[in-house]
């Protein structure tokens, strides 16, 4: 091309200088460069953000239990019995017992195994998705009252507040969590099991 006042290349007016700038689309890059992020590791970081969610979930639920605890080891501290936390029902222990699996749930992660992940899967269901449920119909009846009544009699208190009303906060909180647990743990399965079938096809 031309340069301002210089010569002329030949064969050109130097009119079609836009088309012979144009730089091929396959050599264009953005900057800063994208990268690519695949669907089994989005996937992962997910499920590992719900499992670290239920572990803080389950801290919270430790620390609500640490009077049952100290019960039952004979340990009398004043302030934490003055506190009068209600005493802890079955289904409590049980998901607590099931936030335990949240281990395995990272092992599985870490290390890319779809067996580990598949217990995971059932423990997840059995052991913290079937408590939830079960705490959900428990405290129903006084959670629905006291939405729909101007005022409830008899409901259980706790500092003033209605104990119904704090279970459902957790409730609610906790099952989000589990859903989004077995959907992206579900997903890494069936990507992981596909990915060994392409393996053995190979």
């Amino acid at each position: 091309m031309a340069s301002r006042d210089g010569p002329m290349v030949a064969g050109t007016d130097g009119s079609d200088f836009i088309h012979r700038e144009t730089v091929a689309t396959h050599y264009q890059i953005s900057w800063p460069p994208k990268k690519k992020i695949s669907e089994v590791a989005l996937n992962k970081g997910r499920l590992r953000k719900c499992v670290f969610s239920h572990l803080l979930l389950a801290l919270l639920m430790v620390v609500k239990m640490v009077p049952d605890f100290l019960d039952r080891l004979d340990i009398f501290i004043l302030e934490i019995e003055e506190l009068e936390v209600p005493q802890p029902l079955k289904w409590e222990y049980v998901w607590l017992m099931g936030s335990l699996a949240s281990f395995l749930g990272l092992t599985a992660i870490r290390k890319n195994r779809v067996i580990l992940l598949q217990i995971y899967f059932g423990l997840i269901n059995l052991l913290s998705t079937v408590p939830i449920l079960l705490a959900a119909m428990i405290y129903f009846k006084e959670f629905f009252e006291y939405c729909t009544e101007d005022e409830p009699q008899g409901l259980q208190l706790w500092q003033g507040y209605p104990v119904s009303v704090l279970w459902y906060s957790f409730i609610v909180i906790a099952m989000q969590v589990h859903i989004f647990t077995l959907i992206f743990a579900w997903k890494l399965i069936l990507a992981w099991k596909n990915r060994g079938m392409a393996k053995k096809v190979q």
